[in-house]
């Protein structure tokens, strides 16, 4: 009777839940990604705008200031990419995102700190899914 106690009463089970378990939190951290890096370009290409105003002398202080943080947002991306080519990344990333926040000092860029919820994440796994398929139909 001990033994049947030890060893789980539905191991596959438990197997299967928890492989699904990991491909949705593994499928939510890539759409807060997708998230996350969609937002970045659209604000890079403002930002790119307005420096374009700014050298024909069309642009206010406030652009001019937004356009300046998301500059100091990129310069962020750039300095952790260069953790990202040196060996143990997946380590050496969080190690620094950390020390950064423990410090008081933003280390991600400024698209990257949102967080959004569960089901909003999960909303846009599901309307991708629905867009993966439509395309898919479209092309046979």
């Amino acid at each position: 009777m001990r033994l049947y106690k030890v060893i789980h009463r539905a191991p596959w089970r438990v197997v299967k839940i928890s492989k699904k378990r990991q491909q949705l939190r593994f499928r939510r951290a890539m759409v807060a990604l997708k998230i996350a890096l969609a937002q970045e370009k659209q604000e890079t290409k403002e930002m790119l705008a307005i420096y374009k105003r700014y050298t024909q002398g069309q642009t206010n202080s406030a652009e001019l200031k937004r356009a300046n943080e998301q500059f100091v947002d990129i310069l962020k991306g750039l300095g952790l990419g260069v953790f990202a080519v040196l060996p143990f990344s997946p380590v050496t990333i969080p190690l620094v995102v950390k020390l950064g926040r423990l410090v008081g000092v933003d280390v991600l860029p400024s698209s990257f700190s949102i967080n959004k919820s569960i089901k909003e994440l999960d909303n846009e796994i599901e309307q991708s899914h629905q867009e993966s398929v439509k395309k898919n139909i479209h092309n046979k």
